[in-house]
């Protein structure tokens, strides 16, 4: 983002699709929607109610930043499509997919992911798979990118918003359990 304009890299990204990588992107994009958030909350509170309201929190907060900087801050920004409209660029964008064309400015879906992934590496007990969970929220981000949803500074935003949020979250939450331990944040749904 330094070096190339967010035309450049628009540019850049569109040029580089294949056809699998059209079919894979529009299906992990979804790992950065709300509904697969609450679907790993759900899921948390198998493993605790502790890890499930961090879970929340995070998704709030982060939703919350996202939210007030789309409407409020950033009403309005144009998304690749609109922005490129009258452009003599030939972009590529696939065929039946639903493309927006007003906020832009931050990426939700990349909030998201990061949000979510990020927590569940600060969760995951195996701290050295916390490369796989930062591949994925990559991904995911890139995916909105690919997708021609956002502009690369979008998700750049995003995945800071998201990551931040978790971590603040993550560590409120520890210094307040550990000096107030409770029993009932430790234990879980069961079947």
């Amino acid at each position: 983002m330094l070096l190339y304009t967010k035309t450049e890299l628009m540019q850049w990204v569109n040029a580089h699709n294949w056809p699998t990588g059209d079919l894979f992107f529009q299906y992990v994009t979804n790992l950065g929607d709300g509904a697969f958030a609450v679907i790993v909350i759900v899921v948390l509170l198998f493993r605790s109610f502790r890890a499930a309201l961090m879970g929340v929190a995070a998704f709030l907060l982060s939703t919350l930043i996202v939210r007030v900087l789309k409407e409020v801050v950033f009403t309005g920004s144009l998304r690749p499509l609109k922005y490129f409209e009258h452009s003599e660029w030939q972009y590529r964008i696939i065929d039946g997919l639903d493309i927006h064309s007003y906020n832009s400015f931050p990426s939700g879906h990349s909030t998201t992911a990061f949000a979510v992934f990020s927590l569940l590496a600060l969760l995951d007990e195996r701290k050295n798979r916390g490369w796989f969970w930062a591949l994925l929220a990559v991904v995911t981000a890139y995916s909105r990118v690919y997708l021609f949803q956002h502009f690369v500074e979008d998700i750049y935003v995003g995945s800071i918003i998201g990551t931040v949020s978790s971590v603040v979250v993550f560590l409120l939450f520890s210094r307040y359990w550990d000096r107030n331990p409770k029993d009932w944040h430790n234990r879980r749904l069961r079947f």
